[in-house]
């Protein structure tokens, strides 16, 4: 019996590497796609490829975009600094890309239509960024909607299932599931302002709680700072 086909959402951080390795253990044929669009922190990319080697099922794909042509982040605008003085408790971060997760995920659906599959994985998580839109439960539902409706699944073809197994979990949580399925969170990078070797700056909100998750978590930090760096919680 064939496997479902599932296509997973891989940035190349930590969140969505575990997600990847959720999906494989689950017994998904994993179909991996990320997405080049014009991040500053870049090295991510490489970290994606090296994950999707070690997890996915088939080689992974990365589409071009330009969501730095339309500015609004920190993420892509040279004119917004990426924050680095501590996790804010409240309001949208300026590190959220206008609706980047709907562009990722359309663009994911499409993909998964042209090869059969019915499962979209995101590694969406509404406790360290409950702040950014698209990372909360009623999106990644609204998005499931859309997908049976805006597909051949509204002519009996297949429904689909659009999943965020993260959605709910600590940062330590995740680190600790990640670290049962046997990810080498080394591959992986999350530092918004990684150099061009995947080295961390230590102090953005991506860094503090990578680094956090790791200390509750009980586990050796696997990260590689930019030298000089005394990393940040």
């Amino acid at each position: 019996m064939s496997k479902s086909k599932a296509v997973v959402l891989l940035s190349g951080g930590l969140d969505s590497a575990t997600v990847l390795a959720m999906a494989k253990a689950r017994g998904f044929d994993c179909y991996t796609i990320g997405f080049d669009y014009g991040q500053k922190h870049n090295s991510e990319l490489k970290a994606a490829f090296r994950i999707a080697d070690a997890f996915s099922d088939h080689p992974h794909k990365v589409i071009r975009l330009d969501l730095g042509s339309i500015g609004g982040s920190a993420l892509t605008s040279d004119d917004i600094d990426v924050p680095v003085e501590g996790v804010a408790n409240t309001g949208i971060p300026v590190t959220y890309v206008p609706a980047r997760n709907t562009v990722f995920l359309s663009i994911a659906l499409g993909y998964g239509e042209v090869i059969g599959a019915s499962h979209l994985f995101i590694g969406a998580n509404a406790v360290d960024y409950s702040g950014y839109p698209d990372c909360r439960p009623a999106f990644i539902e609204q998005f499931e909607r859309l997908a049976n409706v805006a597909t051949a699944a509204v002519d009996g073809g297949d429904r689909w299932s659009v999943e965020a197994p993260l959605m709910t979990m600590s940062k330590s949580d995740i680190v600790s599931a990640g670290s049962s399925l046997g990810i080498d969170y080394g591959l992986t990078v999350s530092c918004y302002q990684a150099d061009e070797y995947g080295a961390a700056c230590g102090a953005c909100d991506a860094c503090r709680l990578r680094r956090k998750g790791f200390m509750d978590a009980g586990l050796p930090d696997p990260t590689h700072y930019q030298d000089g760096i005394s990393p940040k919680i």
